[in-house]
């Protein structure tokens, strides 16, 4: 115990400095830093001490402990303390932001979301003469809006961040809150508000005199919106300004070096998101170009990239987006493996998905729905017609139609593609095909989209042997495609109208589609069209006489039978293959059986 005589600080001051000292020891000695701390108590102290001391102990707790309890009880003793004492914004704020966060941790325990509004709401009330503080909280609030998928009322709180700072003269943080509002509407397909307001938030950014840095992160921000937009509506073609403006803003931003000056607004102590942080999304969103347009080699290269930058991020960093970061890439590369002929390496990704996500009950309910898509288009390569179903009717279940319009109409133009393939399910597949009518109120804005859809209804023409209807459709589809570059649509329509051409025996104009097919399919490179164009060119040359072209044909078509036949071999006999039963529950990890070899039909690929 300290003297009489000595003064309260110096006790104090000893006591702190003996909990930072274990608290950043190598490793963290957390027992003894919460002794030190709670000694404290022990001298009764007054009560700004109290309060921070109620403070420090919650944050270390919350953040070295898993004893949530004990974290949240000082974090609400410090709170409340602090709202009776004036000038003590620091200790008062930092209380409300780190407890309602907690709350929000514990969502998936309790029912706690509905004490972290108000607490939120009051802080907010009382934090107008604290730009910071105050700026931080709405961002909060409506993060957490976002989270419970209100998207209306985190428009609306952004709205105020973005008005708050206008008045208190911080653009920067107003083109923050304008581009976070963008992102939502975005997510929420409200595409006539979208447009001006990005249109505001882009001359905002444009005319912000600051540190290069910030100033080059708005633009990041402001231009993955933009590519994130075109994507959606599959304009692969139209985004490539945007995004090659995109990719010069982040080579910018690599090399400028982080000033530690500090803003003199305190409105302006925000930043959108790391440096690295920023550089893997770069990656991301051209790999997601990349696979629409049908690089896949590229889409591969980039893949890798972000994915060794991200391990190495994970090594040191464990914020919850590069998990999310790491997943997109992963749904994005699988689909590239199953189109490239790869559909073992595709499986295994499609696992280490499942483990990521049964890692982080959030992701997977973000992610549930294209886990089982993905897993659909898995069976569909391997030709489990049955399992196919399953998949893509789960993950039409779990989806979420508000935010995922675009996933949903994808699901359900693969789905009608197994109906086709399946052949015996007319009724299931019309009514499928009046939700995805191309001609008529098609349900999503996506230019991709809508041309795959007619040409599901010119394959649907082809095997019912409407050869002139099948003709339009996909005659539809490739004026589509080639006006956005999407590249495996080219080459599928093409492929598919040198098969009608051939059956109508038209040879010469089944020769013009089918070589440019077989040129593209080459170039994605698309190992199902090239089996498919190699078999119609042995056909073809042997109709009309060419026997050393028939010759040549027939033994590529017999190499690319045998790739796909060994990696079809490879990935039924993964022990990974058992995935393709799970419809239901929380993504299964560890309870794969090796199985004796495969037992689908490879009938298809021959």
């Amino acid at each position: 115990m300290a003297t009489s005589g000595e003064a309260p600080e110096s006790w104090y001051l000893a006591l702190l400095g003996f909990a930072e000292h274990f608290r950043t020891s190598s490793p963290p000695k957390i027992r003894l830093c919460v002794h030190c701390l709670q000694a404290v108590f022990q001298f009764k102290p007054p009560q700004r001490v109290e309060a921070r001391t109620h403070l420090q102990l919650g944050s270390v707790l919350y953040h070295h402990t898993k004893n949530t309890e004990l974290a949240r009880s000082h974090l609400e003793k410090a709170w409340f303390i602090s709202q009776q004492i004036p000038q003590f914004e620091d200790v008062k704020f930092e209380a409300a932001s780190l407890l309602s966060e907690l709350y929000c941790q514990q969502l998936l325990l309790h029912n706690l979301v509905d004490s972290a509004k108000p607490l939120l709401r009051k802080a907010i009330q009382i934090s107008q003469q604290t730009p910071y503080w105050h700026c931080r909280l709405l961002f909060q609030l409506a993060q957490l809006h976002t989270l419970e998928k209100d998207l209306v009322s985190a428009c609306d709180l952004l709205g105020v961040g973005a008005e708050y700072t206008r008045v208190v003269g911080s653009e920067y943080t107003r083109a923050l809150f304008l581009l976070s509002k963008g992102m939502l509407l975005l997510m929420e397909r409200k595409l006539g508000e979208v447009h001006p307001l990005l249109t505001l938030c882009g001359t905002i950014v444009e005319n912000w005199q600051g540190n290069p840095i910030q100033k080059e992160s708005l633009r990041v921000f402001f231009l993955v919106l933009q590519v994130t937009h075109y994507l959606d509506a599959g304009q692969v073609k139209s985004v490539k300004p945007c995004l090659k403006q995109l990719q010069q803003c982040i080579q910018t931003i690599s090399t400028l070096h982080d000033d530690e000056i500090l803003p003199s607004n305190p409105a302006d102590l925000f930043h959108w998101l790391p440096k690295e942080h920023m550089c893997v999304l770069v990656y991301l969103v051209t790999v997601m170009h990349s696979m629409q347009a049908g690089y896949l080699e590229k889409a591969q290269k980039y893949t890798d990239k972000a994915l060794m930058q991200l391990e190495k991020l994970k090594m040191l960093d464990s914020s919850p987006i590069l998990s999310t970061f790491q997943v997109i890439l992963l749904e994005h590369i699988i689909m590239c493996r199953l189109v490239t002929g790869h559909k073992a390496t595709a499986l295994q990704e499609i696992s280490q998905v499942c483990q990521l996500c049964a890692q982080s009950p959030r992701l997977f309910t973000n992610h549930a729905s294209q886990l089982h898509t993905l897993l659909g288009l898995y069976c569909l390569s391997v030709n489990c017609m049955d399992n196919a179903e399953a998949q893509f009717t789960a993950a039409l279940r779990v989806s979420d139609l508000t935010t995922h319009q675009e996933l949903w109409a994808f699901i359900v133009t693969n789905l009608a593609s197994v109906y086709i393939r399946e052949g015996n399910r007319d009724q299931e597949l019309y009514n499928l095909l009046e939700r995805i009518n191309p001609d008529h109120n098609f349900p999503v804005s996506s230019h991709c989209l809508r041309a795959a859809a007619f040409y599901i209804r010119g394959l649907l023409s082809f095997f019912q042997g409407r050869y002139n209807e099948a003709k339009r459709f996909l005659r539809e589809t490739l004026k589509m495609s080639n006006a956005e570059d999407l590249n495996r649509l080219t080459a599928c329509s093409l492929v598919l109208l040198g098969h009608i051409f051939y059956v109508l025996g038209n040879h010469r104009e089944s020769n013009n589609m089918v070589v440019p097919a077989m040129q593209l399919a080459s170039k994605i490179p698309d190992m199902s069209v090239q089996l498919w164009s190699s078999a119609l060119l042995k056909d073809l040359n042997k109709a009309c006489g060419n026997t050393i072209d028939a010759h040549e044909a027939a033994q590529m078509h017999q190499n690319f039978s045998q790739q796909l036949l060994q990696d079809h071999i490879a990935a039924c006999s993964l022990p990974e293959h058992n995935l393709i039963s799970w419809t239901d529950g929380p993504p299964p990890v560890g309870q794969f059986q090796a199985q004796n070899g495969p037992s689908t039909s490879l009938a298809s690929l021959l």
